[in-house]
């Protein structure tokens, strides 16, 4: 590690993407090194003021302050305007970590109560500090007053660019907590495969991962991505009883199935011997904060086997169609791609799950996909019809914009009125949908079709009668109390106007 590692290089002497992020992970891999990144045993105070007395000594290099805080939507990045690939905006000016230190001098611990500040800016300064490298105008920004922050382009980006670029060394690994925690997650491992939730290992080691890092306070590398975190949630772990009893049936059930699974998180972790404090363990509200974190920021990258999270690639927003896309190579690096020409002003998106039934992502992240092509048709009573035919929740739909019924629907309502009869065709028409034989079903469809349009037509109107009366249930509560009401019934809203449509298309068929 040598003080010219420091030192920017000159905007017209910008190498190629693919030496620029060599660079960057010699230079990080040599910070943390000697900080120690990974597993910090004399905590970041200390690594940060080893390397500053280590270069001093050597040179008499002067140190280049931080650049101050300031909104991020006037960030201005003069150095590389005209540089077509990634940069960081310190390159990376690692000894400006050293007035990080003194602005975090007076946190100890970070807050996690609910109406807490997130400091994002001061995350994104961290970031920069450690090597993350971003597309020209790249920046995270807010909507909202800083509640909910996300990554946004003030330029123009083509289809195919690198956009980000993250470390390995910053992004937690589900595997690599598994190697450094090793025995202290046996015991809760053992407890949760026991409770036959073994796909969710990974994304239990990340939260006890967060909580090791918030217990170390300052002295965590992690700190600055800690305290940048969202304190407040919308999803199902965050929603009371009285919540749920707000919701439709589908959504509601899926919400309350997410609470249930850190309720196993919560048992496991106090049965186990995970290195925490007693303090720790003891704390509901702090635990599910961890959880939260985990469970909304991580990426999939082996199903049930890896997760990760890579910080600034965390602040991705979801959209049905993704500007973005996330991968890793092979030393884990953390690389964000353009997928799609990207217009000056736009969000910088990826996909979060299936765009066309919104409802496991309201229970999960606690947002409502507004852009969505669909919503479930809430025939929740007729899961094991469903389970009979071969069909899951993702394949009954009905179009959000004009009301569209998929031909699913018409075939499970139709095979509800033969079962209920106990009609002789019920076999036949049952094998004709498992077996996709669409010229047999539509037989059965022509000869029955008055009596399955009059049970859709029932069960519209019970779900239009159900949705007002949840609203209003909803609207009755105190917002100081429950401040999940506005997502709720902007979530009902959704389903109203859906059903209205579908209605409308019922009533015009006779």
């Amino acid at each position: 590690f040598s003080v010219a590692d420091c030192i920017p290089e000159p905007s017209n002497q910008r190498r190629p993407i693919h030496q620029l992020i060599q660079r960057s992970i010699t230079r990080t891999t040599s910070l943390v090194a000697i900080m120690k990144f990974t597993a910090p045993a004399s905590g970041m105070v200390g690594g940060l003021f080893l390397l500053a007395a280590a270069m001093t000594t050597s040179c008499s290099f002067a140190f280049q302050p931080s650049l101050p805080a300031k909104s991020c939507r006037r960030r201005h990045h003069a150095a590389s305007r005209n540089h077509p690939d990634l940069h960081n905006e310190n390159n990376p000016r690692i000894l400006s970590s050293l007035s990080m230190v003194a602005s975090m001098a007076g946190a100890a611990t970070i807050d996690t109560s609910e109406l807490a500040q997130r400091d994002v800016p001061g995350m994104q300064q961290w970031a920069q500090n450690y090597g993350v490298q971003t597309a020209p105008g790249v920046e995270v920004t807010s909507s909202d007053g800083g509640m909910d922050w996300f990554l946004m382009t003030q330029q123009p980006i083509a289809a195919g660019s690198p956009v980000l670029f993250v470390p390995s060394q910053m992004v937690l690994s589900s595997s690599a907590i598994q190697a450094e925690l090793g025995g202290g997650l046996t015991a809760s491992e053992d407890m949760l495969r026991n409770l036959g939730v073994t796909n969710r290992l990974p994304l239990f080691r990340l939260m006890v991962k967060i909580l090791v890092e918030y217990e170390k306070g300052q002295d965590s590398p992690y700190f600055p991505w800690l305290n940048a975190m969202p304190r407040r949630f919308f999803n199902g772990v965050a929603m009371t009883d009285a919540c749920f009893e707000c919701l439709p049936p589908y959504v509601s059930w899926l919400s309350q199935k997410e609470r249930n699974n850190f309720s196993k998180f919560l048992n496991a972790l106090r049965q186990g011997q995970a290195p925490l404090s007693q303090q720790t363990i003891s704390d509901d509200a702090l635990i599910k904060w961890a959880y939260n974190v985990a469970l909304t920021r991580h990426n999939i990258v082996v199903a049930a086997q890896e997760k990760r999270i890579a910080p600034m690639a965390d602040m991705l927003n979801h959209a049905t169609n993704p500007n973005c896309e996330i991968t890793y190579d092979a030393e884990g690096n953390c690389l964000v791609n353009a997928n799609a020409d990207i217009a000056a002003g736009s969000p910088l998106t990826i996909t979060l799950g299936d765009p066309t039934n919104p409802s496991p992502l309201f229970a999960t992240y606690g947002f409502l996909d507004t852009d969505c092509p669909g919503i479930f048709c809430k025939a929740m009573e007729l899961e094991e019809e469903m389970k009979e035919l071969g069909y899951g929740f993702k394949d009954l739909l009905i179009g959000t914009e004009g009301g569209e019924i998929a031909p699913q629907v018409w075939d499970l309502f139709l095979y509800k009125l033969l079962k209920q009869a106990n009609d002789a065709n019920l076999p036949l028409f049952a094998e004709a949908c498992r077996n996709n034989n669409e010229e047999t079903k539509q037989q059965y469809h022509q000869h029955y079709f008055q009596y399955t349009l009059d049970e859709l037509k029932q069960h519209v109107n019970n779900i239009l009668t159900t949705v007002d009366s949840l609203t209003m249930k909803a609207n009755s509560y105190d917002l100081a109390t429950h401040p999940r009401v506005p997502v709720i019934v902007a979530h009902n809203d959704l389903v109203k106007r859906t059903f209205q449509k579908v209605q409308a298309q019922l009533n015009a068929m006779g």
